[in-house]
């Protein structure tokens, strides 16, 4: 049956990222060719619409070929008329799906911080280039030894998107793991966390520090497929995605965690301490999700 899901699947979801980054690139253009005060608002709302619901559609084709059970639970009232930080674990593409999928119906549609080799990926890459999303370089520690330079260019990038996201309601998103999770990069990475790998502090203190009279709250997110712990989104496609996990939780700001991450030892001690505490919290969480029910 697969064989026959497959092809069909596939196409479709083809489809549909195409139709959406293809219009997002359509009303770009409008954007640069009628560049005044009063178009500029309901041009952003068309694009952030485009975002936000080709994740709606994706996911329609997602329940129609799999059937999913849906495990979601949120603790908190989301608004679109907030600012927030979102972060979560990262498994797999349809991550992203997923969060833009739940984005539509209760957040301001999000910013993701992506890597710059994305920005190649025909359509998508310049969709998301055109929905002013930060594109990350990642340098070698033998390139940064030899420019040390390198090590802020990523900091220079959050400053400079955190300043444009001030102006809406906006939802930076922040995949605290750097990468998607798998069991082979945890072997290289040993560490205490046995369903995660090391979060990276950086991105997140930064953005709090850019942003952070602005946020509300932090929304953690909390995702996994249990019965599917091979290629997830091959899975999906082939119509066996058994179970979808999705928690979330909106957390207060704490001022606590606003200050001088790169200058500041002390408070760079503290934050590590405290992300290193909350992301044991979430390993735990994850192997209790993916503990066989009896």
């Amino acid at each position: 049956m697969s064989a026959i899901i497959f092809p069909i699947h596939f196409l479709l979801q083809l489809f549909t990222v195409s139709f959406f980054a293809g219009s997002v690139l359509v009303f770009a253009l409008f954007k640069v060719f009628l560049p005044f005060k009063a178009m500029q608002g309901p041009i952003n709302k068309i694009l952030d619409w485009c975002e936000s619901y080709y994740g709606v559609a994706s996911v329609f084709w997602i329940n129609v070929f799999n059937q999913p059970v849906w495990d979601y639970q949120l603790k908190g009232e989301p608004s679109k008329d907030n600012w927030y930080l979102l972060t979560s674990n990262h498994i797999s593409y349809l991550d992203i799906i997923l969060i833009l999928n739940w984005s539509y119906y209760h957040i301001p549609a999000p910013k993701f911080f992506i890597k710059k080799e994305l920005l190649f990926m025909p359509l998508v890459g310049q969709a998301c280039w055109a929905l002013d999303m930060p594109f990350m370089q990642r340098y070698s520690r033998k390139k940064i030894a030899q420019n040390p330079a390198l090590k802020n260019k990523d900091i220079e990038t959050t400053r400079k998107h955190c300043e444009k996201y001030k102006f809406k309601p906006t939802t930076v998103i922040n995949f605290v793991e750097g990468t998607r999770f798998t069991k082979q990069k945890l072997a290289k990475k040993p560490s205490e966390f046995q369903n995660v790998l090391p979060p990276k502090a950086g991105g997140i203190a930064f953005t709090l520090a850019s942003m952070g009279e602005l946020f509300t709250h932090t929304i953690d997110v909390t995702l996994q497929y249990p019965d599917n712990p091979g290629h997830v989104m091959m899975d999906m496609l082939k119509g066996k995605l058994k179970r979808i996990v999705i928690h979330v939780e909106l957390i207060p700001i704490d001022e606590a965690l606003i200050g001088d991450y790169y200058n500041d030892e002390h408070f760079k001690a503290q934050f590590q301490q405290h992300l290193n505490v909350h992301w044991l919290k979430k390993d735990k969480t994850i192997g209790e999700m993916l503990t066989p029910q009896n």
